[in-house]
């Protein structure tokens, strides 16, 4: 988990402020006690959807003939999830401590839970001080006036490895997740996306570069889950992460499991011709088709009217845009 191994004990080894101070304003609250998931919908821009899918605005596709029967129940299995109020909540239950050749810091476990619904993915992931204060600087660039009445625990020259200093560090850090992901415009952030998933990213697609596909297929499984919950506004961003499991099992010779993916990927680019991923995918998806004895003309036509509204020029492989990914 360690991405700092030179980072030395300056970093860590100061002592923080005890609470978090938050002062919501009340209108803040009343709009996010009644945010429902009628806000969750697919956004369209063909030109650049994963930069349009960031910005806030949104449109709902309708259901329409051209779906299949399985994409038609997923399309009326989410209108149906739409009026429920759903939410995460961050709880930092336990730490451990660290030490390497120069450095000594503490990792605090972190786990994330669904509300509003049954929730069987809970994710567990581990962040270090250093991580938290980086998130916290880069935010301030972009959300100054939102966190002004956020204070963030701060160093302190000794005692960080005490029990109590770590018992008050978790109960802050716990509040700061908290607070920033009661604001919308934090939420959705790529800066705070990225502080939940981009570390287990990193390694996953390190593995997937490296030929060690089931490493990387048990670190992608975990992380898709988190982020189909952070991404509930804007589906089409967990994209290139369903394409890297298609990529694993089909590298693994999984084919049907492959296929399944395939189809979720699909499904989120119902409404996205244009985007990278569309014709490599598609392309992926009939060749697995065939293995598996399944329908792939529907998909050689939408294949060729994709094309045809392209411009010649270079098409990237499935597994050419995966290896791409998360490159540090």
């Amino acid at each position: 988990m360690d991405r700092d191994q030179h980072h030395t004990a300056e970093g860590d080894q100061w002592e923080p402020v005890t609470d978090i101070t938050t002062c919501p304003a009340p209108a803040q609250l009343d709009e996010e006690q009644n945010e429902t998931e009628a806000e969750i919908s697919f956004q369209v821009n063909n030109d650049n959807p994963e930069t349009a899918a960031l910005s806030g605005t949104s449109n709902s596709p309708s259901p329409s003939s051209s779906m299949t029967t399985k994409q038609l129940q997923d399309y009326w299995r989410n209108e149906k999830r739409r009026c429920r109020q759903v939410k995460l909540l961050f709880e930092i239950p336990s730490t451990r401590i660290v030490e390497q050749y120069l450095s000594k810091y503490v990792l605090y476990k972190i786990i994330i839970i669904q509300t509003g619904s049954f929730d069987g993915n809970k994710t567990v992931i581990e962040r270090r001080y250093s991580d938290f204060e980086k998130l916290h600087k880069n935010l301030l660039k972009d959300f100054d006036e939102e966190m002004e009445d956020l204070t963030f625990p701060k160093k302190c020259l000794t005692g960080n490895f005490t029990e109590e200093m770590i018992n008050e560090r978790k109960l802050a850090f716990r509040d700061y997740l908290g607070f920033l992901y009661s604001i919308k415009c934090v939420r959705r952030s790529k800066k705070f996306i990225d502080f939940l998933i981009r570390p287990e990213m990193e390694e996953a697609y390190g593995c997937l570069r490296g030929g060690q596909y089931t490493r990387a297929l048990e670190i992608l499984v975990q992380v898709v889950a988190l982020q189909e919950k952070l991404t509930k506004h804007s589906p089409v961003l967990i994209v290139p992460t369903l394409c890297a499991l298609v990529v694993c099992h089909k590298d693994l010779e999984n084919p049907t499991s492959a296929y399944e993916y395939g189809e979720k990927a699909l499904l989120r680019l119902e409404m996205h011709g244009g985007h990278r991923y569309y014709v490599p995918l598609l392309e992926t998806m009939i060749t697995l088709a065939y293995e598996l004895g399944k329908d792939f003309l529907s998909l050689q036509e939408k294949l060729e009217a994709s094309k045809a509204k392209r411009d010649q020029m270079k098409v990237f492989t499935l597994k050419e845009l995966a290896v791409r990914e998360y490159i540090q």
